[in-house]
């Protein structure tokens, strides 16, 4: 196979990655396009790292540059790019990683161990990292789903890269036509991950005899045309509060039931009513009205020079608590390394300096607890598992998609969320200003979702769960376990082949 030939399978290996994530959603192409990279990446005698790398980045690049496109909206084609090759760089690591334990024993383990380690370094590095992109989010339709209960999102990315591995493995013994042996270890490993999915089937949304709580979604919508910060600020306010009190009157007239909380999304009213008490009666008066306490994204000051990108629960008698955003947008919320990022683009200058939070994650609205994760945060397996350790019975992940126009970002998003429920064994409501917003079952299903930029709102009833799933007491250990995974297959394939690990001399063919 040529350089050129292998190039362009990379990269297609790479957009086939692409179209497994939402709003596509082919989750089954994300084994298939894990099992054409490892493919180029075996099937030469022995091929470079830097080869290895090269084709790993390849890949990256064919994922992450169409997966971000939402980036372009906001800042510009200069730092969508930039993220994207950033981003695309784990993918050379794993290349890198990938050309070398993939001849170990047991081999598929080792390049699937390797994949979520480097996926792992990707949501931890730098600036707090970005976990956007990873295997298990691209699952929410998939079968493989059912795993998150057990392993979490780490392990189901694991799943996904095993059977890509596994196809890849088959496919290079069979062009090298090589021994029956050469079968059976991929064939075992698929084997028991199908196994392994199916015995989770039945766990997953199990039914609750919790109690019963009616929770409501409202998507003020917020308008296409841009104008002066105070104007658009006041227009998204009151489409949330004319939305909150259409469904007051549906609840009067009996055509909806009466919630227990309203959930409003991220920055649904950026005038905060802490600070401006006009703001704050208007609010009040929509809780009083709809009779029930309304979560609503705003800004916290605190009154010594820190702002809080913020949830605050609020009913007719004013603030009752309060969820600080803990997980901060690099280049948006916060901006890491300003004046060198300045040299680049002028859009840094537009990006806030919050102070992120440090709070339990949960706040409690007329005796339910719940789980907050602003926007972001839902990405980071950390958040949502820190508010079921806190108590949370059910999760939320208010999020403001409006600066990202039509583009995919909030049905990737929608897609974390729906594995966070099977995770973590919730009922998540997302409230989105411009849409999707969504009331998603434990087992991953969305119940009811709106349109994108309209204004509605969203009624379910659901029950209350207690406990913690196997994913949610593994926490952060199933990563550490999948990292010394792959230091043991570094260590078998040093064993195996010391060779391997050599550099190449200029004699031999290049890669």
């Amino acid at each position: 196979m040529s350089v050129l030939l292998r190039g362009g399978a990379s990269l297609l290996a790479g957009v086939a990655l692409f179209f497994a994530f939402p709003p596509a959603g082919l989750w089954w192409l994300a084994p298939i396009g894990v099992a054409v990279l490892v493919a180029v990446l075996t099937t030469r005698a022995s091929p470079t790292l830097r080869g290895g790398f090269g084709y790993g980045l390849l890949t990256g690049a064919g994922l992450f540059i169409p997966l971000l496109k939402w980036i372009d909206t906001m800042v510009g084609a200069l730092p969508w790019i930039g993220l994207g090759i950033t981003c695309a760089l784990y993918y050379g690591a794993f290349g890198l990683l990938a050309t070398r334990v993939a001849r170990a024993p047991g081999g598929p383990v080792w390049v699937a161990a390797a994949f979520s380690v480097t996926e792992w370094a990707r949501a931890s590095f730098p600036f707090g990292g970005f976990p956007w992109g990873r295997l298990a989010f691209s699952q929410a339709d998939g079968p493989l789903l059912s795993l998150a209960r057990y392993v979490g999102a780490p392990g189901l990315s694991f799943a996904v890269a095993l059977v890509g591995a596994c196809l890849a493995a088959a496919g290079v013994a069979a062009v090298r036509r090589a021994d029956r042996r050469a079968y059976v270890l991929p064939a075992a490993a698929v084997a028991l991950t199908g196994i392994a999915t199916a015995a989770a089937w039945p766990a997953i949304g199990a039914p609750s005899d919790g109690r019963a709580v009616t929770l409501a979604a409202i998507q003020g919508n917020v308008p296409e045309q841009r104008w002066d910060v105070a104007t658009q600020r006041e227009a998204v306010l009151t489409n949330h509060l004319t939305e909150t009190r259409r469904l007051a009157t549906e609840v009067r007239e009996g055509r909806q039931k009466q919630p227990d909380v309203v959930i409003w999304p991220e920055n649904s009213s950026d005038v905060s009513p802490e600070r401006d008490p006009d703001v704050a009666a208007r609010i009040r008066a929509a809780a009083a009205e709809v009779r029930a306490p309304i979560l609503v994204g705003t800004v916290h000051y605190d009154g010594t020079g820190r702002y809080y990108n913020s949830m605050i629960l609020i009913d007719a008698s004013g603030p009752l608590e309060r969820h600080d955003k803990a997980i901060l947008q690099p280049f948006g919320e916060t901006m890491p390394m300003r004046d060198f990022f300045r040299l680049f683009s002028d859009y840094v200058d537009l990006a806030n300096d919050f102070t992120p939070g440090d709070g339990p994650g949960v706040v409690h609205a007329n005796g339910v607890p719940l789980g907050v994760a602003t926007c972001y945060e839902v990405a980071f397996d950390r958040a949502l598992r820190g508010s079921v350790e806190n108590g949370a019975q059910v999760l939320t992940v208010p999020t403001n998609n409006a600066t990202f126009g039509r583009t995919g970002m909030t049905y990737q998003q929608l897609g974390m969320s729906r594995v966070r429920a099977v995770e973590l064994d919730r009922d998540v409501v997302v409230a989105a200003t411009t849409g999707v917003s969504a009331l998603v079952r434990p087992d991953g299903d969305v119940t009811r979702q709106t349109g994108i930029w309209t204004g509605d709102h969203l009624v379910e009833t659901i029950r209350l769960r207690e406990g913690l799933t196997p994913a949610a007491r593994l926490g952060d250990w199933g990563e550490v376990a999948l990292l010394v995974a792959t230091l043991c297959g570094i260590a078998i394939a040093i064993r195996h082949d010391r060779s391997l690990f050599q550099p190449r001399t200029r004699t031999e063919e290049p890669s």
